[in-house]
């Protein structure tokens, strides 16, 4: 039985981690500060469910708080840290850059100290398909160089990893780094664009597609990043990267036509430009995922978005 820290386990990502962690037998600590982001009573939700197991606690706890972490690390000897929290949004940081390079990268040199000290602990890095940016070919690779992201928050996770980077090769730190293409499903963030779409839809609302819902994404289910996610974790080595997408880009007119379909009501689109933040594609090359971790996606966006549906409707959010 190991015990993993996960940051950000009451949020999206982390929780769904989590339990699947504690399904198989691991003894989780969870850190989260609970802000106030979007609605706390979404990470309730998922925090009160994760502590009917006798092997969860949780650190009501900011990783931007160098002795709070450092304490941490005193009380507990983790095996492998997860790092799931972070701001996230594009456009939100672009007005907010600051925050971003305080918490995704300030916040997360705190954590590799934390664990240098420690001694051998296995790094695994949450990051985004977002530091491709609009000039790196399609599909994107891992071999890419990334330097070219288009707002703060795709920045300050490639600066995370260049941090990541520099702690494995000067104290041998395992340290994993995972690009997550844009991931939905249950217990998705309220702010996310199949749930805003979903309510939009349903409420008769205009729903903004930018360029006219040409652009692309890799829509990648949440079980499939789990998986991913895992097979990462039990396979410690050096200093790696791997993308952990749909390898299927759709085209957003495709995705909202899918949640019309199932919603059994029209949207109205109301077409605008792309800000500058936003890349006309996203596309996960998944080969070397596919060949060194065993990771090979099964849910595609239509069964993906109805158990989305089921759960928004199971909980009573819609």
């Amino acid at each position: 039985m190991a015990k993993i820290l996960v940051t950000g386990a009451a949020g999206f990502i982390g929780s769904r981690l989590s339990l699947k962690l504690l399904q198989r037998g691991d003894e989780i600590v969870g850190m989260d500060n609970l802000n106030d982001y979007y609605a706390v009573e979404h990470k309730r939700r998922n925090l009160h469910a994760l502590e009917q197991h006798s092997r969860f606690s949780f650190a009501a706890c900011d990783f931007c708080d160098a002795p709070a972490v450092n304490r941490l690390f005193d009380d507990h000897q983790f095996s492998a840290v997860a790092h799931i929290g972070a701001m996230a949004s594009v456009r939100y940081s672009v007005k907010n850059p600051s925050l971003y390079s305080t918490v995704n990268v300030h916040g997360s040199v705190n954590l590799f100290e934390a664990a240098r000290r420690q001694g051998p602990v296995h790094m695994l890095l949450a990051s985004t398909g977002s530091v491709y940016g609009q000039s790196t070919p399609v599909p994107f690779s891992e071999s890419a160089p990334a330097d070219r992201p288009l707002a703060a928050y795709p920045a300050s996770k490639r600066a995370m990893e260049i941090f990541g980077h520099s702690y494995s090769h000067i104290f041998s730190m395992p340290v994993t780094v995972l690009r997550f293409f844009n991931v939905y499903g249950p217990h998705g963030r309220p702010d996310m664009m199949p749930w805003q779409w979903t309510l939009d839809i349903l409420a008769g609302r205009e729903l903004t597609l930018f360029d006219g819902g040409k652009l692309k994404r890799d829509w990648t289910f949440i079980d499939d990043i789990i998986d991913g996610f895992l097979a990462a974790l039990d396979t410690p080595k050096g200093y790696r990267i791997f993308n952990l997408g749909c390898g299927n880009p759709v085209e957003n007119t495709e995705f909202v036509k899918t949640l019309e379909k199932i919603l059994g009501k029209s949207a109205r689109i109301h077409p605008v430009p792309a800000p500058a933040s936003e890349p006309k594609i996203t596309y996960a090359d998944i080969s070397l995922a596919r060949r060194e971790l065993g990771y090979e996606p099964k849910v595609h966006v239509h069964e993906g978005l109805q158990r989305f549906i089921v759960w928004l409707k199971e909980n009573r959010l819609i």
